[in-house]
């Protein structure tokens, strides 16, 4: 690749910088990020569900080492600014955010999140001040670094079964106190909601696009007050469904209409390095 670590960190950072709202796109591995690339997307990110399917697990299951292992390829596939959804930092302990945040940096990501979510299925957040207290470790993991890395803070209670929104607003604010660069609260349920969010804030918001029924335009989305759009599993449940539904077809029926349909074997490679 030809644009350093450093050059691509102060593109991202540039790119929250800047007027209006951009989306973030998600691959799950190296040809996906260089079709992504192609199409002219400013930025990618991981997605923690996306990675899992890749190795055949489920979202929340796959290991620090793993998903640096996924990052790195799509860092490793293209020129442009990638972050990384880095769950909980694989960790209960502040110093493991941290930590997580410098391997993170160490294999060429620019930016990644760090979430309140426990994955402790009794009490599924953590407590305002732990969490707190993880996302300030991974901000000064941040800071440590000679790159201008982007840190975001996710309170997670739409997506945990805590759809308390005044609590939500209340954590993302002691995010961003504690240093956080972007804040990010998946799953809001209207676009009153965003905007109330987006009001609350003086940083720039993240919201995911990816749920049916909560999922807005880029347009509707900048109108309330949202910078960053990011995609989370959607493409790669969208060409899940597409080898699903090609699938059936031979099994059930033993036709292959869905060649109509599929990218040309030369139109792919276009994609792709020699």
């Amino acid at each position: 690749m030809t644009v350093s670590q450093a050059d691509k960190a102060k593109k991202f950072r540039a790119l929250h910088e800047a007027p209006g709202a951009f989306v973030i796109a998600n691959p799950w591995d190296a040809g996906s990020a260089r079709m992504l690339a192609g199409l002219g997307f400013p930025a990618l990110a991981t997605s923690s569900g996306a990675k899992a399917g890749v190795l055949g697990k489920r979202d929340g299951k796959v290991t620090r080492e793993e998903a640096l292992a996924n990052a790195k390829a799509i860092v490793d596939a293209c020129d442009l600014p990638v972050a990384a959804d880095l769950e909980k930092g694989f960790g209960d302990a502040p110093d493991a955010a941290a930590e997580t945040i410098r391997q993170a940096a160490a294999i060429g990501l620019v930016g990644g999140s760090i979430e309140d979510a426990s994955g402790n299925k009794d009490k599924p957040l953590y407590d305002i001040t732990a969490a707190t207290e993880r996302v300030a470790a991974a901000v000064k993991a941040a800071r440590s670094l000679s790159i201008p890395f982007v840190l975001t803070a996710r309170a997670e209670g739409f997506l945990r079964g805590q759809p308390d929104l005044d609590d939500v607003i209340k954590r993302l604010q002691a995010f961003e106190a504690a240093g956080a660069d972007v804040l990010f609260a998946p799953g809001l349920p209207d676009l009153a909601a965003v905007k109330k969010v987006c009001g609350s804030l003086k940083k720039p918001f993240n919201f995911m696009v990816g749920i049916k029924g909560k999922s807005f335009t880029k347009a509707e989305l900048e109108a309330a007050g949202v910078k960053r759009i990011s995609l989370a599993t959607s493409l790669y449940r969208a060409a899940m469904t597409g080898l699903l539904d090609a699938a059936r077809e031979v099994k059930d029926k033993g036709t292959f209409t869905y060649l109509d349909q599929t990218i040309s074997t030369p139109d792919f490679n276009a994609f792709m390095k020699d």
